[in-house]
């Protein structure tokens, strides 16, 4: 589930009070946001007594944030607090579907606001590790100047994915996974509160309440998401207990985790559907991973992997259309780059396909670890240095420009080695041109060259120390 505080008539707009918004029907997870700083639970390192944020909080004022933590650890939580305890408008952006524009009307707004009425304007963005660089950079003439107070939350380290010069402007907060007694206090909150929860008239027996607490595994969110779908699967009347076995049954409907089997599953299902050439099933799997929240440069890494290992040379545009793919997903940013994902995905999934660069690699990593560390052969060693002639390196090396189709044979494999075939290419697609090439080239006999030829061009070439 996303992490968006509260439904809002429109993107970006202004709020008091956000947990204010929240409605009656809305999931569990979503009523049961503190609203105060007394209801936040875990991350004293954080928000605990006498934290600076806690002091500053008390006094009403606040900096720029970022806040960095695994899911359901408590950054939206936070961020809902802190809009009821500063005095300023709230505004939210998420950054799965926010552009540039977005961000600049935002900002726009907030200066106005700003100039006018000299009221604060606090921006939460959510995901904002997904943000490319330049939607990243529309945000830093802001900060600078206040006319916002950024709060950003990510769950991916900001030192990689957030630009130096935001995270330099920002109070940067690291929360932790919450413990099981953190867990268990949210359920029990959950279980109890008459008007966001369930007024005491669900209890979980003990191993129930063990199961949902592994299940969360620190994340608050999952916890109440559980105990929300063990209700709604379970019987209807009041007072019920939830017992383990009902907690087990609930998780059995579909859900979506980037860290747990879904996860993987999904994923595999995707590759697959890729290598088994069909693009309609690559479509439904690459869009159902964004929807549940995937994060979209995993499966663009996912198709530049698989552009070599599955499509490789049997097709030489596909690694350039993933790259590209991932490049746009750079710079545009979602909900814009799922054209290019999909473009890739499509290209891949109706491309020939040969694993031969796979079996290179596989066989050629096993002959390094065979081999150990087998020397240079004499003819292809560095013979810039002066002296080096004398020892015999390069004695003996053929520049292949010299000779018709600029190739010669010679040995350039370690004596060890010599003869090895690591990549055997397919017939199918470009890589039958690759396949005749090397059919000619490894067929030609050694003696066709002078193997005590050198050229101008092999001594210059020496001489840039290749």
């Amino acid at each position: 589930m996303s992490e968006r505080l509260f439904q809002m008539d429109g993107e970006g707009s202004a709020s008091a009070s956000p947990s204010a918004d929240v409605s009656s029907d809305a999931p569990l997870a979503a009523r049961m946001r503190p609203r105060t700083l007394d209801e936040y639970v875990g991350q004293p390192e954080a928000v605990g007594e006498d934290t600076p944020l806690r002091r500053m909080l008390e006094r009403g004022e606040l900096t720029s944030l970022l806040l960095w933590g695994p899911p359901g650890s408590g950054k939206t939580s936070l961020a809902s607090v802190v809009a009821t305890v500063v005095d300023a408008s709230w505004q939210e952006l998420s950054a799965v579907t926010a552009g540039v524009k977005d961000v600049r009307r935002v900002i726009e707004e907030a200066r106005q606001r700003q100039t006018t009425s000299g009221r604060r304007t606090i921006l939460f963005i959510d995901e904002i590790h997904r943000f490319n660089k330049a939607q990243q950079d529309a945000l830093l003439p802001a900060v600078e100047n206040g006319w916002i107070v950024l709060v950003g939350a990510t769950t991916e380290n900001p030192f990689f994915e957030i630009n130096a010069p935001l995270i330099s402007r920002c109070q940067l907060l690291r929360l932790e996974p919450l413990d099981d007694g953190d867990v268990e206090a949210i359920l029990d909150t959950a279980l109890d509160d008459p008007d966001r929860g369930y007024g005491g008239e669900v209890t979980l027996t003990e191993d129930a309440r063990r199961h949902l607490v592994a299940v969360a595994d620190g994340d608050a969110r999952a916890a109440l998401n559980a105990l929300e779908v063990a209700v709604t699967a379970a019987d209807p009347s009041r007072p019920l207990t939830l017992t383990a076995e009902n907690v087990t049954a609930a998780m059995r409907k579909f859900r979506y985790s980037r860290a747990g089997d879904e996860h993987y599953d999904q994923v595999s299902a995707f590759i697959k559907s890729l290598r088994g050439s069909d693009p309609d099933a690559a479509v439904y799997w690459l869009l159902r991973m964004i929807a549940g929240g995937e994060d979209p440069r995993f499966i663009a890494r996912r198709m530049v992997i698989f552009a070599s290992e599955d499509v490789g040379l049997a097709w030489e545009g596909g690694l350039p259309v993933a790259v590209a793919a991932f490049e746009a997903l750079d710079r545009v940013g979602l909900p814009e780059a799922r054209y290019a994902l999909l473009h890739a995905a499509i290209a891949l999934a109706t491309a020939p396909k040969s694993n031969a660069v796979a079996r290179a690699l596989r066989a050629g990593t096993e002959a390094v670890r065979e081999a150990g560390n087998a020397p240079v052969p004499p003819h292809l060693r560095d013979s810039h240095y002066a002296g080096a002639s004398e020892i015999g390196h390069g004695a003996g090396y053929v520049y292949p420009h010299d000779h018709p189709d600029a190739f010669v044979p010679q040995q350039y494999l370690p004596d060890e080695l010599a003869g090895t075939r690591f990549y055997e290419p397919t017939g199918r697609g470009d890589e039958g041109a690759v396949a005749e090439r090397l059919a000619i080239w490894r067929a030609a006999p050694d003696d066709d060259a002078d193997s005590n030829e050198t050229t101008t061009d092999v001594q210059d070439d020496r001489k840039a120390g290749t």
